[in-house]
């Protein structure tokens, strides 16, 4: 290696630290300002007695619902402060009512994240293309296309699921519509992203014996990216399904509504047998989403 190639080596590596140490040094300032002005505003407080409070919490969370199934008191009594009983009930019937409920809530929520990221898959795919660089789309279709995906992926699912619950009602559909044009955004970058990392040869050559652009996306683009296109589509489901949950939050139906009305009664341990449906369904899905991307590699 000459000196003058030695030197230009030795600058780049300096000058590339120097760059990752001030966008550190930006970082941590970014971070201090972020404590400092919440301290400034108290709004850093615990509350009142967080200690025993998160005690209680945890030991509520502790004892899931769905156990009372088979544990729970068939003959519980509530009474007035006076000791009039008012009503008795079977938990193990109530809470297995309940689970009944929970497993439909499930399947609504799989539904919602299901529907939604097929369509927001079948809405990115055009706009990916026509953003893909490589490809070389007229600039305006290209800044369109850009512009929308940057739109829909800055705003919220919440946001989207607000907006749509106001136009077509409560209900799954309002969440697959949410679901849908937020993940249209993530989807178009990572389909984007897929056909500008393509290998140009192949492309050119479709070309270069007069195809049209469909037959050039189908015949050189389309067979190279599917595997990354599957993966993608695989990772912003999983991703979908966790989102999905909370949409009942704002009317979408599915899991979220259950969780509205176990927080805003203080059911502890319904919520901690909700959240246990949730870890377990994701959990699920990501096994079998990882064992389709390995085959695919």
């Amino acid at each position: 290696m000459s000196v003058h190639a030695l030197t230009n080596h030795v600058v780049n590596r300096f000058s590339g630290r120097l760059g990752f140490l001030g966008l550190t040094l930006i970082y941590v300032l970014l971070v201090a300002a972020c404590l400092g002005t919440l301290a400034r505003e108290d709004e850093l407080s615990l509350g009142r007695n967080p200690l025993a409070n998160l005690v209680k919490t945890v030991g509520e969370f502790a004892h899931p619902s769905f156990l009372d199934v088979w544990f729970g008191n068939p003959n519980l009594e509530y009474m007035s402060d006076d000791g009039t009983v008012l009503r008795v009930e079977n938990r193990q019937e109530v809470e297995a009512d309940y689970l009944a409920g929970l497993g439909r809530a499930t399947w609504t929520t799989i539904r919602i994240a299901t529907l939604g990221s097929l369509l927001g898959a079948l809405l990115a795919l055009p706009l990916a293309v026509l953003t893909a660089r490589n490809l070389a789309a007229p600039k305006p279709l290209a800044w369109l296309a850009k512009g929308v995906l940057d739109v829909a992926r800055s705003i919220h699912t919440l946001v989207f699921g607000l907006v749509l619950v106001g136009i077509v009602g409560l209900g799954p559909t309002a969440g697959i519509l949410a679901i849908g044009l937020h993940s249209m955004g993530t989807y178009g970058k990572l389909f984007a992203e897929a056909i500008e990392s393509l290998d140009m040869a192949a492309i050119d050559a479709v070309r270069s014996v007069g195809a049209t652009p469909d037959q050039v996306f189908f015949n050189a683009v389309w067979p190279s990216v599917l595997p990354q296109f599957v993966s993608s589509h695989l990772y912003v489901w999983e991703f979908n399904i966790r989102d999905s949950t909370i949409l009942g939050l704002i009317g979408a139906g599915g899991l979220g509504l259950l969780i509205t009305e176990a927080t805003s009664l203080f059911q502890w341990g319904r919520l901690s047998t909700v959240l246990i449906v949730i870890v377990l369904m994701v959990s699920a899905f990501d096994t079998i989403s990882r064992r389709i991307r390995q085959a695919l590699s």
